[in-house]
């Protein structure tokens, strides 16, 4: 039968007896004291409070995690900084700029996947030891091939010169023409060496309006165009967006040159974006900023600042500029000028690079003067700056003029682009990694301090004069080797973390760094080591019409056993580069490098000196009179040319 249950109160004086039988036929009954329960009642009140605590417990642990929310407020919404942009938001979606990942994006998501897959190798090579047979793998894409797509934007563009680069602008301009009305600002650097290549857009200016098929368009064009020019100050020739092809030719033509020296390139960019915001927003156009400039700007701190706004409103920089000089700052301009009636030319330095954040290369000269061209090697890139501001921006950087040196396989290179990441992601993996610090440090070093060039020649026809003249050749050498002494030390404490160098462009300019250190070293140790020798004692001539030495590289080191380490060490180094990066500017510096060897010999030669005279120590090259007008000439033509020299 069912079994019934009274529930009692305090008020209940029903009692169970627990002597009596059990009677399933009366209705239960609870006990009245702790001490009349039987055991197996003690024992499960006390197991359910050990469960109910250990639950209570459970779900004050639960409820005591934090699960707030933090908000921040965004102030004055109705702003111009936050309203939306209609024709920033109809671009959105799969075919949208906005959509497509940032240079530092990419390059951080490819920089982490390598480090995860180099750590990954590395547990499986102590977790897996098991012997694989070789057998030829099938090519697989290279991860800047994976990538090709973003590479494609934004980068640099060998396009033949400044007529190349405007053919391409105009492309440019007549794809964003087809999607919508566009304004384009034209925004010239005001130098004195770029006056060749305002005249030539000039030139241009009325065909690529022709082109774009907007001369004859009507009233409301589709095309508007505004012209900037800048230096130290900017300057705007055009108030309004004019539709005028002659008046904009013109106004191009009459640019004032500037001859302070400073570009205030990041600056201009950011005045002209200020400037027709507004009237890019009311009139729902593109807009778009050709940036033509031969320089990497004064300003380039202001890289940060500029690139935000610019992104968020979809409007794209493109830039008309030269090549960056390979792993350095200072670069080289061919410049004409007229000062007191004479013209001169000459290849004025200017702030052109480097490729990178920082130089990634060490300022060494090559000590044979035939090997002096690579010094001025271009680096295939715009510099670092702009031509992250174009990338950023959706735009591309056009080459309009390549420095010296030999031109390197795209294929090749693409597997060592320079990181176009911001530059606090940068120095931030300096700070990680000690053989990205040291190369950065050590290359710092070499851009400080100068490092003469050796004297090779020296006039023997008596004894005094030679001694003379080899007292004067040490004496800039005197510290030479303590500098590249810390240098090397410097690269040596972070060669500990070159195997866990993340790109072939880091391994390849670290390993060529610490060969030229050594190489250098050895060569400095070896010069003033023969010098030393032939003051002390000099050597006697062969042939009788001698009468003077030359020092030529030799195989022979005649230092001691700790100078062949060195020598051994830099061939280890600079070998590597060559087999490891076959193709690339790092591996033709390690073969200049070591196409020379490191060891001096003297060799004996003839030249003709002048006739002695008081006070002459036979040291003066034989001049007929009209020779020495000549040289006094050219001693003035110096003068002036070195007080006229324009700042670029």
């Amino acid at each position: 039968m069912p079994v019934s249950t009274t529930l009692f109160t305090e008020n209940s004086a029903a009692v169970p007896d627990l002597t009596e039988p059990y009677d399933s036929g009366r209705e239960l009954e609870f006990w009245r004291s702790p001490r009349e329960m039987p055991a197996w009642a003690v024992s499960l009140l006390i197991h359910l409070s050990i469960l109910f605590i250990l639950a209570s417990i459970t779900r004050i642990t639960i409820f005591e995690q934090d699960f707030s929310v933090t908000s921040t407020q965004v102030e004055d919404l109705e702003s111009e900084e936050y309203k939306i942009d209609s024709t920033v938001v109809d671009q959105v979606g799969s075919d949208s700029d906005i959509n497509i990942a940032g240079p530092s994006l990419a390059a951080a998501q490819r920089t982490g996947l390598e480090t995860h897959r180099e750590l990954q190798e590395k547990l499986d090579e102590k977790l897996l030891a098991l012997h694989i047979p070789v057998v030829d793998a099938m090519p697989t894409p290279s991860e800047a091939e994976l990538v090709e797509v973003f590479d494609a934007v934004g980068l640099t563009e060998h396009t033949g010169g400044t007529s190349g680069a405007i053919d391409r602008l105009t492309q440019e301009i007549a794809a964003s023409l087809r999607e919508r009305k566009t304004f384009v600002v034209w925004l010239f650097d005001e130098s004195k060496s770029m006056l060749e290549r305002r005249t030539q857009i000039a030139d241009r200016f009325e065909n690529i309006y022709r082109q774009l098929g907007v001369l004859e368009a009507a009233k409301d064009r589709a095309l508007k165009t505004a012209v900037v020019s800048f230096g130290k100050e900017i300057h705007i020739h055009t108030p309004d967006p004019v539709d005028d092809v002659p008046g904009m030719i013109a106004t191009v033509r009459n640019i004032p040159e500037d001859g302070s020296g400073t570009e205030n390139v990041f600056t201009a960019v950011d005045t002209v974006f200020r400037r027709w915001l507004t009237y890019r927003r009311q009139s729902g156009r593109n807009m778009m900023i050709i940036l033509v400039t031969d320089e990497r700007g004064d300003d380039y701190a202001m890289l940060e600042d500029v690139i935000n706004p610019l992104r968020r409103y979809g409007i794209k920089v493109y830039c008309v500029g030269n090549a960056a000089v390979f792993g350095r700052e200072k670069g080289y301009i061919r410049t004409t000028w007229t000062a007191e009636g004479q013209t001169y030319t000459e290849d004025l330095p200017a702030d052109q690079g480097p490729e990178t954040v920082a130089a990634e290369r060490l300022q060494l000269p090559f000590w044979n003067p035939r090997n002096r061209e690579y010094e001025r090697m271009s680096s295939g890139y715009g510099p670092y700056a702009i031509t992250r501001l174009c990338a950023e921006t959706g735009g591309l950087y056009l080459l309009a003029q390549d420095t010296v040196g030999r031109r390197f396989s795209p294929d090749v290179m693409a597997n060592y682009l320079p990181d176009y990441r911001p530059i606090s992601e940068y120095e931030r993996e300096l700070r990680i990694n000690r053989a990205k610090g040291a190369l950065i440090m050590a290359a710092q070093q070499t851009r400080v301090r100068q490092f003469p060039r050796p004297r090779l020649n020296f006039l023997a026809n008596t004894d005094t004069v030679l001694r003379q003249q080899i007292a004067e050749a040490q004496k800039p050498f005197a510290l030479v080797d303590h500098h590249l002494e810390q240098m090397q030390m410097i690269l040596e404490r972070g060669d500990p973390d070159r195997q866990h160098l993340d790109s072939p462009r880091w391994r390849a300019s670290f390993d060529l760094a610490m060969g030229r250190i050594l190489a250098t070293r050895v060569r400095t140790f070896g010069y003033n080591k023969v010098l030393a020798d032939m003051k002390s004692e000099p050597k006697t001539f062969e042939t009788d019409s001698s009468n003077a030495w030359r020092l030529v590289s030799s195989e022979e080191l005649t230092a001691g056993a700790q100078v062949r380490k060195w020598a051994e060490k830099a061939k280890e180094y600079l070998t590597r580069v060559v087999d490891e990066h076959a193709g690339t500017p790092w591996a033709l510096l390690a073969e200049v490098e070591l196409s020379d060897p490191m060891g001096w010999s003297w060799r004996e030669r003839t030249i003709q000196i002048a006739a002695n005279t008081p006070g002459d120590r036979g040291n003066n090259v034989q001049l007929a009179p009209e020779e020495q007008e000549q040289q006094r000439r050219q001693r003035e033509r110096s003068r002036i040319q070195a007080a006229s020299r324009p700042k670029l």
